[in-house]
């Protein structure tokens, strides 16, 4: 006997997309079959809706514990699910203290108890002098490591250098865990005190391309020479896809995410004070951006992550408008889906192509392509159903994220989130929530 069956005439599959009955027993996806079987279990028909896999986000900011006035797991994981996000993987950086040793992840662990409502799993940090921490918090189950190249905007969470890299890069190679890394190297540090002022073209031209460009040069180098699985997160500069095509031909374990941001918005359009667009690497310009799409949909870019980075209003210079002082990052996990669906269809893109860079790709980061981002038989039952042909504005009203501030208020998005499921189980249904169920997802001992 199954727990509960889900009809849609739109399941998307491995093998594309069919009519179909998706079984559920234990949380797992026991079954796909054309036909409702006999027996007593509740059936949800959602006749020409889309059931896709959960959304899986491996690039999320949560801020807990430490900045909670920042966000922290009820609201963005609130935010997530609303949005279709089942499983997230929360960054190092912008809680306090940072994810650098064993003691500060048991004390995020902690903080996520009893307060989630998505999956999570978490990121460790890599930073100068840390190296003898990177064990310990792969004993203690983080799903990978982040490092930035330049100023992460937070003093405890410093850059490193190239010796930095060649002292861990060995270590984290050697349990076949990636290393996620923002690719920026600047000529010199940035300066945070003067600058472009309330020009959005002058905040743009203050982080040229060239500095991500020179970031990945040397990031390919590294994975070359230490076989370390590297992925870049938020590729911005279309000026690179030629060296991570040939890194790629070479067969180097490189992969690559860009963010929804930079394939919805383009800096001619994005106006003087604008500082809720502000984020690193910048929003480009048009013809850089037409250039991440043509990479995207030839694979080049493996997926989409959202890079949800949230601050107080203050924090966002809103008031002043000054790129330079605002703190650089963008609010939308809960639009992560309609965000990418809306921009897609006008690329020509089809639902197949959207449920690759979601859920299948993105759930292969952090080593859950065996159980999440499908649907198959024995992967869990974490599903979201989804309009896509259902369109509608972004309101304050709606947006679940702590803070309301983010460059998609009053964007008409097409793809509207109507239901999501964990382990099978409804827990989001019309703008409701129903249950509050998240798993803490730590890496298993041996894999």
């Amino acid at each position: 006997m199954f727990d509960a069956a889900i009809i849609s005439n739109r399941v998307i599959t491995p093998v594309g997309i069919r009519k179909a009955v998706v079984l559920v027993k234990n949380g797992i996806i026991a079954d796909i079959v054309s036909e409702l079987p006999g027996g007593d279990f509740p059936v949800n028909n959602v006749a020409d809706k889309v059931l896709m896999p959960g959304i899986v986000d491996p690039h999320v900011h949560i801020n807990e514990p430490g900045r909670t006035d920042w966000e922290g797991f009820d609201t963005a994981t609130k935010a997530a699910i609303a949005g279709g996000i089942t499983t997230l993987v929360d960054m190092p950086l912008n809680s306090s203290p940072v994810t650098t040793t064993a003691k500060a992840l048991d004390e995020k662990i902690k903080a996520a108890g009893g307060q989630l409502h998505t999956h999570c799993g978490f990121w460790g940090g890599l930073i100068p002098g840390n190296k003898n921490e990177i064990e310990p918090l792969i004993q203690k189950g983080v799903l990978g490591f982040k490092a930035f190249l330049t100023h992460s905007g937070i003093d405890e969470f410093p850059n490193v250098t190239e010796d930095d890299l060649r002292k861990a890069m060995p270590v984290i190679a050697k349990q076949d865990l990636p290393l996620l890394v923002h690719c920026e190297l600047s000529e010199e540090p940035v300066n945070r005190k003067s600058g472009p002022g309330r020009s959005y073209r002058d905040y743009v031209a203050s982080r040229p391309k060239e500095w991500e460009d020179k970031a990945i040069a040397l990031m390919i180098r590294l994975c070359e020479e230490f076989k370390c699985r590297v992925h870049i997160v938020h590729l911005s500069s279309a000026d690179s896809v030629e060296q991570i095509v040939k890194a790629k031909q070479k067969g180097l374990p490189l992969t690559v995410e860009t963010a929804q941001h930079y394939l919805y918005f383009n800096a001619e359009n994005i106006k003087e004070g604008q500082t809720q667009f502000k984020c690193a690497p910048p929003i480009r310009e048009k013809e850089n951006n037409d250039k991440l799409w043509q990479a995207l949909k030839e694979g080049i870019i493996d997926f989409v992550a959202t890079d949800h980075s949230p601050s107080p209003p203050a924090m966002k210079e809103m008031v002043s408008g000054d790129f330079m002082k605002a703190w650089g990052g963008i609010s939308s996990i809960q639009f992560a889906l309609p965000v990418l669906w809306t921009a897609a269809k006008q690329q020509g893109c089809t639902l197949n192509d959207v449920a690759k860079w979601l859920c299948e790709r993105p759930a292969m980061l952090p080593g859950l392509q065996n159980n999440k981002g499908r649907i198959h038989k024995g992967y869990d039952a974490d599903l979201v159903v989804w309009d896509p042909e259902k369109n509608f504005i972004v309101t304050e009203k709606i947006i679940h994220h702590k803070h309301k501030i983010t460059p998609y208020l009053n964007e008409e998005l097409s793809g509207r989130v109507e239901q999501t499921y964990l382990k099978g189980e409804k827990v989001f249904d019309s703008g409701e929530f129903v249950l509050n169920r998240g798993d803490i997802v730590l890496r298993e001992k041996g894999h």
